[in-house]
Formats: structure tokens, sequence, C-alpha cells
């Protein structure tokens, strides 16, 4: 190559450089860490919400947001047992609930009836 094709070159290069402003640097949103335990709403199919927050268990419905339930809860590993009072009935009851998945509760009443809770977003 000729020195002056590649002083061009390099003036055309050097041009084009000093006309890009900065790169911009696009941040992405933190990844948000999933939910540890049960601590947080779930809701069933029923439309009835059950929140978990420090070792205080309740359970209101969505449309008026009536308390249904409330009571307390442990948790040891997976397995989440709540002591439920039940509003309507007025009756305490014992419940196991299994966290099978970070988003998914199964859960057993002592009477055997069962049920699943799903983490609300």
């Amino acid at each position: 190559m000729k020195p002056i094709t590649i002083l061009t070159l390099l003036s055309a290069a050097a041009a084009l450089a000093s006309c890009m402003g900065p790169r911009e640097v696009r941040q992405q949103p933190p990844a948000q860490m999933a939910p540890a335990g049960v601590e947080g709403a779930w809701t069933d199919p029923n439309g009835l919400v059950s929140t978990f927050a420090g070792g205080q268990f309740q359970t209101r419905t969505s449309d008026t947001n009536t308390q249904m339930a409330s009571g307390t809860y442990t948790t040891t590993g997976n397995v989440t047992q709540i002591n439920l009072y039940s509003n309507l009935k007025q009756t305490t009851s014992l419940v196991n609930c299994a966290l099978v998945t970070p988003n998914q509760l199964n859960c057993t009443s002592e009477s055997g009836a069962q049920f699943s809770l799903v983490r609300k977003s």
C-alpha cells in the first residue's frame, strides 16, 4: 500500500472515531432474588390471600379484605406449621405446609383437607 493511502485511511478512521460520543452503557436492573421461606403474600384458587410475616399469619378475601383466619406459624426446614383460628367456624386447627418450590406451598389441615398456595407476585 502506498503511504498516502495508509495515511488517508488512518485519518478517516480518526475522524470517524472523534465523531462518536461516549458509548452509552446500559445498566440492567438488579436481579431480584427469589424470596426465602414463606414470608410474604400467597393466594389460593378461591381468591383468598394469606400473609406470613414475622411469625404471624392472616387470610383475607381479595375483594373486600375481610379477615377469614389468623394465627401464628413456625418453620422448620421446608415445613411450616400454622396454628390457625377460623373466624367463620370460630375454631382453631393445625395446618402443615411444605414449601415445594419457592412459589408453591402444599398444605394439609389436621382434618386431612389439602390445598395449595401460590406466591403472590
